[in-house]
């Protein structure tokens, strides 16, 4: 089921004084509901509404990612975006985008911004060690026709490779809450290497999400930080598959 809520623009935080097109936040939730109201909080100051899959209907561990992610990009057309900004309920933008949103978004709609994914280990802290500290998240792009969309069945980008967005550095951090529990590190891990076990859809593997070897953390810092504030509550917002085996 698709929710959407689309607000009529006002000026927030300097937004305005660049740009007045249509920015909409899209995003999926399933076992992780419950962390939707903090998301949308989140995003007030820097979208113009948001639409929402609700995914709790699906069967088996894991949906299909790209079936989600284009009925989210059609209901975005269809609503007039001009931009589209994808979201997961656990990640949260620094709040900086809300005073830069309007500059990043005045120009062509041909282009998609990166964001610095930064994987948090606690609620103020990133991992930077190795591959760590270098990924990037292009979430922010023009609104695009559906039928243009095409992904592999897992860690696909949000747009095709050949729509000619050019990409760009934000230089803007996009926090990322799911690391932060050890049991959901090797809950993804192994979530992951059910899905793919051959590797086929990201070389690296997955076991080096649950190995702390070299693990250096780096404060969120001062100035950047991200609202509303975070406090773990230590579940496990995936498919818990050591009882579905045990069923």
């Amino acid at each position: 089921m698709i929710t959407i809520e689309i607000k009529r623009p006002r000026r927030r935080r300097g937004r305005w004084l660049w740009s007045r097109r249509k920015i909409v936040a899209v995003f999926s939730y399933r076992y992780d509901q419950h962390l939707v109201p903090d998301l949308i909080a989140n995003l007030e100051p820097v979208v113009d509404g948001w639409i929402a899959y609700d995914d709790r209907a699906s069967e088996g561990v894991f949906s299909s990612e790209p079936q989600r992610r284009r009925a989210l990009i059609a209901a975005a057309h269809e609503a007039g975006a001009d931009w589209v900004l994808a979201m997961d309920p656990d990640e949260r933008l620094e709040n900086a985008v809300a005073g830069r949103i309007g500059q990043l978004t005045s120009g062509s709609t041909r282009i998609a911004w990166g964001f610095r994914c930064r994987e948090m280990y606690t609620p103020a802290s990133y991992r930077v060690d190795g591959l760590w500290g270098q990924k990037m998240q292009h979430r922010l792009f023009g609104a695009y026709p559906p039928d243009r969309y095409r992904s592999k069945d897992l860690h696909g980008a949000w747009f095709p490779d050949d729509i000619g967005f050019r990409l760009k550095d934000s230089g803007l951090n996009l926090y990322h809450l799911k690391m932060i529990e050890p049991k959901r590190r090797a809950a993804r891990r192994d979530l992951y290497n059910r899905l793919d076990p051959d590797r086929r859809l990201q070389q690296i593997g997955y076991d080096y999400l649950a190995d702390e070897s070299g693990m250096f953390l780096e404060a969120v810092p001062a100035g950047r930080e991200y609202f509303p504030a975070h406090a773990d509550d230590g579940g496990l917002w995936m498919a818990d598959l050591s009882a579905n085996l045990r069923d």
